[in-house]
């Protein structure tokens, strides 16, 4: 297949970047090498395990760098060396430096999974789902020095069904954004593709998550809750306490139990224990636990905790 004119460097790490760097090989573009985070240690044994888009780099015999500090002098002049006309970053992890960006004539493209300038940020899939959001999508955009605060390039829109937890949207969106990528670049290199100013007015943020993100209030509407669950689904997960050890909850429904048969029963408070699973109290409805992990436990369904575990009727999570 004839190259494109254009040499690019790819950036990226996790899964969610190997079907970008995937499309930009089978598209012919001239792919000059991959940088990409540095070995991490994985596993009980802590065995070196490099990232999937290393992994897929070295499949294709493509340079790959990984550079400690993305401001390291030798790594940026490498770049250089390389003369990119562009550089595509997919989840690369790291923030990078003027230094950096200034390398490419035709830019940095990005490619990030919200409809900016809507959820710029570290984690805009798991706040989208979170904060119950029907609709999100992918935006290639041309990097600035900012928190994807670029001109944008190109949009996708994407439903977020009622039952998508953050790992199976991340799925679908990780296919949508290789596509739009070679869209992307294929319309800078004709032309057609002009950049767009974010209306800054409009933004609002997607932080990086952490652990403590995922401790369920209980005072919430259950609908709530069950975003809460479904946005942190696989990590860090939503979580509560139950007869002092923590309990890791990946799977609910809402409304269990009509809110007229709640009466007052205390936010937290398990109503009813089921073949369904385990019906709890909220702010307002009640929210039907069915997948959950115990501390120290695998994941299991809220029928194999009930068989294993003593939980009753009017029992509270914390």
């Amino acid at each position: 297949m004839k190259k494109s004119n254009y040499r690019i460097i790819f950036m990226g790490t996790p899964e969610f970047a190997v079907p970008c760097l995937k499309a930009l090989i089978e598209s012919g573009e001239d792919v000059v090498a991959v940088v990409t985070q540095p070995d991490k240690p994985k596993g009980r044994g802590k065995h070196l395990t490099p990232p999937p888009v290393k992994e897929l780099a070295l499949r294709c015999d493509i340079p790959v760098l990984q550079p400690e500090k993305i401001k390291d002098e030798l790594f940026i002049n490498a770049l250089k060396d390389l003369c990119p006309d562009a550089i595509a970053v997919v989840a690369y992890g790291k923030i990078l430096p003027k230094a950096v960006l200034d390398i490419p004539p035709k830019g940095c493209i990005n490619v990030h999974a919200s409809l900016l300038p809507k959820y710029r940020g570290a984690a805009p899939i798991n706040r989208a789902i979170i904060n119950g959001e029907k609709e999100t999508g992918i935006t290639t955009m041309l990097m600035d020095e900012g928190m994807d605060t670029g001109d944008m390039l190109l949009t996708e829109r994407v439903e977020i069904k009622d039952d998508d937890t953050a790992a199976g949207l991340r799925d679908r969106l990780k296919y949508i954004g290789a596509e739009l990528l070679i869209k992307t670049i294929k319309g800078i290199e004709s032309g057609t593709v002009k950049p767009i100013k974010q209306d800054d007015s409009q933004a609002t943020y997607a932080p990086m998550l952490k652990k403590e993100d995922g401790r369920i209030d209980w005072t919430l509407k259950a609908e709530e809750i069950r975003n809460l669950i479904r946005g942190l689904n696989p990590w860090p997960g939503a979580h509560t306490r139950w007869e002092g050890k923590q309990i890791k909850i990946f799977k609910s429904s809402e409304f269990g139990v009509r809110s007229s048969e709640l009466r007052n029963e205390e936010p937290g408070t398990v109503i009813n224990v089921s073949a369904d699973g385990i019906c709890v109290a909220t702010g307002k409805g009640s929210l039907l636990i069915t997948e959950l992990q115990p501390e120290n436990k695998n994941r299991m369904s809220a029928t194999e905790f009930i068989r294993g575990y003593k939980i009753a009727k009017n029992q509270i999570f914390d």
